[in-house]
């Protein structure tokens, strides 16, 4: 048992040297710096003891018999692939020590060598041991966050997203994702970064419709010191920060052309330029972009750029609406519960009549909506269990919570439930008009201070914006002086 007072130890290491003084010798000198230190005289005996994956750092000699130390190395990383090497060899075989370094090896020491440069070269190599597992640790946390299991449901249009998802995630191809808001696009962008050969660099994500168009070009390519006022210092941009992983470039629809054109030389070429520099910077970027409109029409109406187009839709993916899949219903609401009930001292479960309730919805917000409906739920009932009455929904509509219209209830192919589909607005004109009320009533209650408008409704300033252009809607305040 180890005393109390004694020191945990750095890291774990073996050495394998066949000339039994120089491995005892190396042996005690790294047990002086508090390394738990094991030894072996072959190579077979060394592949042994690394089987039971508990080496942090190899020490090997590079003449050895019968197995040399080259040998050796192939073995041990086919055994553990992220174990840390340092070769040892006489002055005279230098060539070799390169040749190791080229199979794996992560450095050499030449014999005979300074305590000091042993220490140092060995600090260094579990220092990237570590660094490594750091890597790996979070790796693992990025998958079962934004992974598969992200995307939750196992409807046909679900298992036809994750199938044609995981064909394209290996390679490096462009992909373009399309789906309403709130289906769940970004996380569709990270479950393919997670299982991609990038998935242990950046994934980094952009929104255009949340930047003003006069920042986008700065923030996604940076820009130099003094290229506008408030640039103060350089600063590198989005396409930089994601050097080797992944760039989503969310809603990229709502850019101008002046910028589209920009970032489809970009992609072209491969590097971009600051702002206020003339020299281009290489980059390695795999882009995954998104949009909630119909992009194709989009191109119609020359509002974007066809060559940009081709470009980004290199591989298509479609997020199917919710109201396609309402038999993922119960597997979302129990996601999303289960998340609000490890914020809360009270959990709650769910009703099978409150998934049926839910499940006769044609949900026009989506996942999102879904997700907002569970929460609230969770955090108003006030029994333990989540029964229909629990959710906003009367009668067959949804009751205005927070004086929204009311939504009428659509059932699984979209039409309204207890009249003709026909008689009624459309999709389209319910979410249209549950944005207008909503935004005349915080317009209401602040006036011309827009950015409290942007901040109750949960949307960008660039984004309140656009819709009130679009829906026609204007500050009392300015009506007030007409």
């Amino acid at each position: 048992m180890t005393d109390a007072n004694t020191p945990p130890t750095r890291g774990r290491l073996l050495v394998v040297d066949d000339q039994r003084n120089m491995r005892a010798t190396t042996a005690l000198l790294l047990r002086a710096e508090n390394y738990t230190v094991f030894e072996a005289a072959t190579g077979e005996e060394a592949l042994a003891q690394l089987a039971s994956g508990s080496i942090d750092l190899l020490l090997t000699d590079l003449k050895m018999e019968p197995m040399d130390g080259l040998t050796l190395l192939r073995r041990a990383l086919e055994v553990a692939p992220r174990l840390q090497v340092i070769m040892m060899t006489a002055f005279g075989s230098i060539e070799s020590a390169v040749e190791a370094m080229r199979l794996g090896a992560y450095d050499y020491v030449t014999k005979p060598f300074k305590e000091s440069e042993l220490r140092y070269r060995v600090e260094r190599a579990l220092e990237r041991a570590r660094l490594l597992r750091d890597v790996d640790n979070l790796t693992t946390d990025f998958n079962q966050r934004h992974g598969l299991s992200a995307l939750v449901g196992r409807s046909a249009a679900m298992r036809e997203l994750t199938t044609r998802l995981m064909r394209v995630a290996q390679s490096d191809a462009t992909v373009l994702i399309q789906g309403e808001s709130g289906t769940g696009k970004e996380l569709v962008a990270r479950a393919l970064h997670a299982h991609s050969r990038r998935k242990a660099r950046s994934f980094v994500p952009v929104n255009c419709a949340a930047i003003s168009e006069s920042l986008l070009e700065s923030e996604l390519f940076g820009h130099a010191k003094g290229a506008f006022t408030g640039a103060v210092k350089s600063r590198r941009g989005l396409f930089e920060e994601a050097d080797g992983g992944t760039l989503f470039i969310d809603e990229v629809t709502e850019t101008s052309p002046t910028f589209q054109s920009k970032l489809l030389r970009a992609l072209q070429e491969g590097e971009v330029r600051r702002v206020g520099e003339s020299t281009a910077l290489r980059v390695d970027v795999r882009i995954v972009a998104a949009t909630n409109r119909d992009i194709e029409l989009e191109v119609r109406d020359k509002r974007f750029r066809q060559d940009l187009y081709y470009r980004l839709n290199v591989v298509a993916l479609r997020v199917p609406p919710l109201r396609e899949r309402l038999e993922d219903v119960p597997a979302l609401a129990e996601h999303f519960l289960e998340r609000a009930n490890a914020r809360s001292p009270n959990p709650k479960r769910l009703s099978a009549a409150a998934v049926s309730h839910l499940m006769s919805y044609g949900f026009p917000g989506n996942v999102r909506e879904l997700e907002n409906l569970v929460e609230q739920a969770a955090a108003l009932a006030e029994g333990d269990e989540l029964l229909p009455e629990d959710f906003p929904v009367r009668q067959g509509r949804m009751t205005p919570a927070h004086g929204t219209p009311s939504v009428a209830f659509l059932d699984g192919q979209g039409g309204a439930l207890g009249r003709n589909a026909s008689a009624g607005p459309t999709l389209a004109q319910v979410v249209e008009e549950a944005e207008r009320h909503a935004i005349t009533q915080a317009l209401e209650r602040h006036g011309v201070d827009l950015a409290r408008v942007a901040d109750e409704l949960g949307v960008s300033s660039t984004t309140l914006w656009r819709k009130m252009k679009r829906l026609n809607l204007r500050p009392p305040s300015e009506l007030a002086r007409e």
